[in-house]
């Protein structure tokens, strides 16, 4: 008998087809699957999930014989990691297959503010360009950028920053063995001395708000903030209000801190450039962390550890 899993996001076609052929797949969202009747509940032995959905303690304690979360992402802030290891559950994540994609999209953000591009084409489709001219851009190459989180996928974003001959100073705890860049211990210094502030740390609540007022208004009236990483490291109502006052020069934001709802204000400014958390979200990169989730899963049911385990 095909162990169960339960499969809370969708998947490419050829990982779900994989899903099913080695598995009993049962399709639910968190709702459906904690009013699944106990029997069904006691059948799943597995979760497959995203980073935004994650895997909810009340689900877990709902599925007395889970032993897996494998996690389509790197995010495991929606997982109460030491309430499944006291538990025994496995967790997950595709490590490894989504810095690239994520560093390109804060480049992407990053130029699209700088250079107005959304801006400018609307303003080329509206037929502007036929009677006025567009106010000029800001240059990228040679400024000052701090990135708040120097894991892979900021060092991903440093290395291209380095293509743009930029100056590169990063904020973690404690400094990165061999990284060749300023290290910079306080968030609101490292704005300070940036031109451009790129956030790609982690989630959670050891670094919810951590960019604040403080931080907003260290980067300046000239400033671009980038965020990648997820939206409750930024404080959004300070950000709505520091871009709103002029106290900040741009933004460019693919996540946000309550996907999907994108707070209103922002809309209306041309100095944001908004994507919907779609940084992975790339037919080789979403490929990849599927294939990383069947390798996780064969690997705990087969009796061997796990290729990319968190817990």
């Amino acid at each position: 008998m095909k162990p169960a899993i339960l499969l809370l996001e969708p998947m490419m076609g050829e990982i779900e087809a994989a899903l099913d052929s080695a598995y009993a797949v049962h399709r639910a969202s968190v709702a459906e699957a904690l009013a699944l009747a106990e029997s069904a509940a006691a059948e799943i032995r597995a979760i497959v999930t995203g980073g935004g959905t994650g895997a909810p303690p009340a689900l877990v304690a709902r599925l007395p014989n889970l032993g897996i979360v494998a996690v389509n992402g790197v995010g495991t802030d929606k997982i109460d990691l030491a309430d499944a290891r006291a538990r025994g559950v496995r967790v997950t994540i595709t490590a490894g297959t989504l810095a690239d994609d994520v560093a390109d999209q804060a480049i992407a953000l990053l130029l699209a503010v700088s250079k107005k591009v959304v801006r400018n084409d609307r303003f080329v489709r509206a037929g502007g360009w036929l009677s006025g001219n567009v106010p000029l851009g800001r240059k990228v190459s040679g400024k000052r950028v701090g990135i708040l989180g120097l894991g892979n996928i900021g060092r991903e974003i440093a290395r291209r920053c380095e293509g743009f001959s930029m100056d590169i100073s990063y904020c973690t705890r404690t400094p990165v063995a061999a990284a060749p860049y300023r290290h910079v211990a306080d968030p609101v210094a490292l704005a300070k001395d940036a031109d451009i502030l790129i956030v790609a740390t982690v989630g959670g609540a050891g670094t919810k708000h951590l960019v604040n007022r403080a931080v907003l208004d260290a980067l300046g009236p000239d400033g671009i903030l980038v965020n990648i990483a997820r939206g409750s490291v930024v404080d959004e109502a300070e950000l709505v209000a520091a871009l709103v006052e002029g106290r900040l020069g741009g933004a460019g934001l693919d996540v946000f801190a309550d996907e999907p709802r994108v707070p209103e204000a922002l809309l209306a400014l041309d100095a944001v450039v908004l994507a919907p958390h779609q940084a992975g979200a790339t037919v080789e990169t979403r490929t990849a962390m599927g294939r990383n989730v069947l390798a996780n899963l064969a690997a705990y049911f087969e009796g061997r550890e796990p290729p990319t385990p968190v817990v």
